[in-house]
């Protein structure tokens, strides 16, 4: 079949690729806009833009895809489109417009975890399990009838980039095996049961503030759920400190009446950097100080800007 493929980050290309090793043919690709990039705020294509055109695929970036996408996805003559973390949400009559409508790749077992950012939020919420979900796009979010899907666990040391990657094991074999069936007329489709439904909204900055008055998991369990974006980050003197990466750190001989919540128990290049919240201590692994690059909590206590009874606080607006 002729495919119209929408995706746009790193995760999108995974699955893009096998399914132009497929017999399928991807005709076009569609990708968000060019956004700019690192502290000199470069323009940068998309990681499916530059597969396109590395691979001779015609791309389209539509800052409106639902007032500026019609007429010229239409002119394609495709027989479906594919969505993977695209980005936009699609009219009715985007949806409907091509002969098998449009087959969504998502990153949760539906109807459970709808929304935008699935695999942030099961982080976020300390979830022991999640998956890929292949579905027919409906006009809601993430509510239209399901083909298969497939499990698989989160270990305790998953972050954002370990679920990507056995997403990216999975998913393309099942789209793939969708869209074999849609082709012979043997795809069979399954409603959703709204029962059993659960939405989380798009991440937001504000969501990035860490009270340390929190316990240990929520809080490194936000760090991994945000490392990408918004990024977890709390104030050290009123200089703002993003947190990349931490983990719980048990310290069984410190007691933890002795020390304040968000108080730095420890700080040297030998140890890194290790917090007191509210049911016990954290450390930090990879960490940037405003101004600064990312780095390893060893390389910035070695810098002695941070030290052992500092206060990380909330950023407050």
């Amino acid at each position: 079949m002729n495919i119209i493929f929408l995706g746009t980050p790193e995760f999108s290309v995974t699955v893009l690729k096998e399914l132009v090793k497929s017999h399928h043919k991807v005709v076009a690709i569609v990708s968000q806009p060019d956004k700019p990039v690192g502290r000199k705020q470069i323009l940068c294509p998309t990681p499916t833009k530059q597969f396109g055109l590395d691979n001779n695929i015609p791309v389209y970036q539509f800052a409106k895809i639902k007032k500026e996408g019609v007429e010229p996805l239409k002119a394609l003559n495709a027989d479906v489109m594919v969505t993977v973390a695209y980005g936009q949400i699609l009219s009715k009559e985007l949806l409907e417009l091509t002969k098998y409508g449009t087959i969504n790749v998502h990153g949760s077992l539906l109807p459970e975890y709808r929304g935008a950012a699935p695999f942030q939020w099961v982080l976020i919420n300390g979830e022991k399990k999640t998956g890929v979900t292949i579905m027919k796009s409906d006009v809601g979010i993430d509510n239209g009838p399901i083909y298969k899907m497939k499990e698989f666990q989160i270990e305790p040391t998953d972050g954002l980039k370990d679920l990507y990657y056995k997403a990216s094991l999975v998913a393309p074999e099942l789209l793939i095996d969708c869209l074999d069936n849609l082709e012979n007329g043997s795809a069979v489709f399954t409603s959703q049961d709204e029962e059993k439904a659960s939405y989380y909204p798009m991440l937001k900055p504000e969501l990035s503030y860490i009270d340390f008055n929190d316990s240990k998991y929520k809080i490194v369990n936000l760090v991994k759920g945000i490392s990408e974006w918004p990024t977890a980050s709390c104030s050290h003197n009123g200089q703002k400190l993003n947190i990349y990466d931490a983990k719980v750190i048990e310290i069984p001989e410190n007691n933890l009446n002795n020390y304040s919540n968000g108080e730095i128990v420890e700080c040297s290049g030998k140890k890194g950097i290790i917090v007191k919240v509210s049911d016990g201590f954290i450390y930090l692994n990879s960490v940037q100080l405003q101004g600064g690059k990312i780095v390893d909590s060893k390389a910035l206590a070695n810098g002695n800007k941070i030290k052992v009874k500092d206060i990380l606080t909330k950023i407050t607006i």
